[in-house]
């Protein structure tokens, strides 16, 4: 099962999906959560109510409408840095002894499908990054790696966009990666019980078409247990959390020669699994397109 959101008029409404059908979860079970982000912060277990009505009363296909962000008010996202040993050669640097934290604006977000914004008077260096996105389910507040499985809720998609002109000149990078429209997610987020093995998911980005990622979570530096395990030892993770584990080799700065996104760029990024993330990039100039 596939849960994401539709972008309505009256905002985010969550669907679920499976490979033949969806549903209109609002619709179909009243007084059910009407987003994702509600569903995990709910006390009562609502996935197999959902799971029945998919089955039951789910409609052949995938919904054919725009989508919101696989999350939506996430209190926190907290994304991760030089997590692939090739990405940190082709950044420049020896592969870190601890996880590498930095945070994303939640005003950042932007959905499936949605364009990729920047004001070129701004940046004008802006990268793609495909990573694993983790969706905190239970409240993690130093908990052992043995045991940070069982506080996540899902997984899905990020694309940790980035003005590296911004990043290269400043001590940290949250502004350079927090542009608005910087963190689209999604399409969807697929349970934990769904995704067995969070280290063995083949991870690939494409932009207008052409292979640029190819990797594997198995070449994470700092697993998705020991990067919650870390991070809970510092500040609690709550529900609805989002956690950005790292991009592998391949994206545009480092190489030969560097590829900048320009208006118009079509980027895909699939995670194994999950599905495809797909958005288009679009520049202004001083504030107009």
């Amino acid at each position: 099962m596939q849960l994401g959101h539709l972008a309505t008029a009256a905002g985010p409404t969550l669907f679920a999906a499976d490979a033949s059908r969806w549903v209109d979860v609002p619709d179909a079970l009243p007084g059910a959560p009407r987003t994702l982000d509600a569903l995990v912060r709910a006390d009562a277990d609502w996935l197999p109510r959902i799971q029945h009505a998919l089955a039951t009363r789910g409609t052949p296909g995938f919904p054919d409408a725009p989508l919101a962000p696989a999350v939506t008010a996430p209190g926190m996202i907290v994304a991760i840095g030089l997590n692939y040993a090739d990405h940190c050669r082709e950044f420049g640097v020896e592969p870190p002894t601890a996880p590498v934290v930095f945070a994303k604006h939640p005003s950042s977000l932007a959905g499936h499908g949605a364009d990729v914004v920047w004001d070129t008077t701004v940046t004008d260096a802006v990268d793609w990054e495909v990573e694993l996105g983790v969706v905190i389910g239970a409240a993690a507040r130093d908990v052992s790696p043995e045991t940070a499985l069982d506080h996540v809720f899902g997984y899905t998609i990020v694309n940790d966009v980035t003005a590296r002109d911004i990043q290269k000149v400043e001590q940290q990078w949250v502004r350079s990666k927090s542009l608005d429209t910087f963190c689209p997610v999604g399409p969807v987020v697929v349970p934990a019980a769904s995704v067995p093995d969070p280290q063995d998911l083949a991870v690939r980005a494409r932009v207008n078409g052409v292979a640029m990622q190819d990797s594997s979570t198995k070449q994470m530096i700092f697993s998705v247990a020991e990067i919650i395990s870390v991070l809970s030892r510092s500040f609690t993770l709550q529900p609805g959390d989002l956690i950005a584990t790292g991009t592998p080799l391949g994206v545009g700065a480092f190489r030969t020669p560097p590829v900048r996104l320009a208006d118009g760029d079509v980027m895909e990024l699939e995670i194994e699994g999950i599905g495809t993330l797909v958005n288009t990039c679009r520049t202004t100039t001083g504030g107009t397109r």
